[in-house]
């Protein structure tokens, strides 16, 4: 499951979070990284940025103190906000807190524009932190310096990096995370130059579904990502494919259909975003709702 921490308390978030800890069925909890609130339909743009909205690893860390089971994770880290040795050295500590319970997305992060589809602000924080947004062309080769940094602070006592976009002298981090070799990396993204990221780097590839993103296209972008792996001599089946659609609490059916398209495509790691506010028990109607009529309709 996936909860925003814009317009919400922590308290709320935290009720959920503590109800998907005690069931079985619900593998992993998800936040995401912005700033400032994405602006909904309907929402003027200074009313939609002017509410509050938790900074995403600080919250993920209170969570995994206050949960026991949960694999967790930002869904994802947008890499433009933090340095990756930083960023590194902070998910090191929550898996340590979390005692091994980290799964660790990323990704380029979004531009400062509109999103025509669902008229969302695609990540609004980027003028309002002075944070450089650059070319995309830029950002996806930052990623890519980004996770093998991040891999080798994991990985090794002590190293230097000379990269296009990062340097780094006698870089380390102690302690290390506590999943060996690392925790499993998941990148979201569907361009085709970030599916070479992908498949030179991801344990997990993530994609936003329906309605935003049709099967047909989803399959078309694994294939896509299945040519960048047999480029580089991986196995494509090493890459867990992921997805996230965003739950209807009114028309279950619907979301229960989306699920099954996107298991038949491949898709095993499925990520239920559950609006805000949350309704009464949201998990176990979530579990009873959803995840348990899918698969026992037969889905794999």
């Amino acid at each position: 499951m996936k909860t925003f921490p814009a317009n919400v308390s922590y308290a709320d978030t935290l009720r959920v979070w503590r109800a998907a800890d005690e069931i079985a069925e619900i593998e992993h909890a998800w936040l995401y990284d912005h700033l400032l609130p994405r602006v909904g339909p309907g929402i003027g743009l200074e009313e939609g940025l002017s509410g509050p909205v938790h900074e995403g690893w600080t919250l993920l860390t209170a969570l995994a103190a206050q949960t026991r089971r949960l694999r967790l994770g930002l869904l994802v880290t947008n890499n433009r906000i933090r340095r990756p040795a930083v960023l590194a050295k902070i998910a090191a500590t929550v898996d340590v807190i979390a005692d091994g319970r980290l799964d660790f997305g990323i990704g380029v992060g979004g531009m400062p524009k509109r999103d025509p589809q669902f008229e969302t602000l695609v990540a609004p924080e980027y003028n309002a932190y002075g944070i450089p947004a650059g070319s995309w062309r830029d950002a996806v080769a930052d990623l890519a310096e980004a996770c093998t940094i991040i891999r080798r602070m994991w990985t090794e006592p002590v190293f230097d990096f000379a990269g296009e976009h990062h340097q780094l002298t006698a870089a380390r981090c102690n302690p290390k995370p506590i999943q060996q070799p690392h925790p499993p990396i998941l990148i979201a993204g569907i361009g085709t130059a970030t599916l070479r990221v992908v498949a030179e780097h991801a344990d997990i590839w993530n994609v936003i579904g329906p309605p935003r993103n049709t099967i047909e296209y989803l399959r078309h972008r694994s294939s896509v990502l299945d040519e960048h792996c047999a480029a580089i001599g991986r196995d494509p089946r090493e890459i867990t494919r992921s997805a996230q659609i965003t739950v209807c609490y009114e028309d279950p059916a619907e979301s229960r259909q989306q699920l099954r398209h996107l298991i038949d495509a491949g898709f095993t790691h499925l990520v239920l975003v559950l609006p805000a506010p949350y309704p009464n028990k949201v998990a176990r109607w979530a579990t009873d709702e959803l995840i348990t009529p899918t698969f026992d309709d037969g889905a794999q």
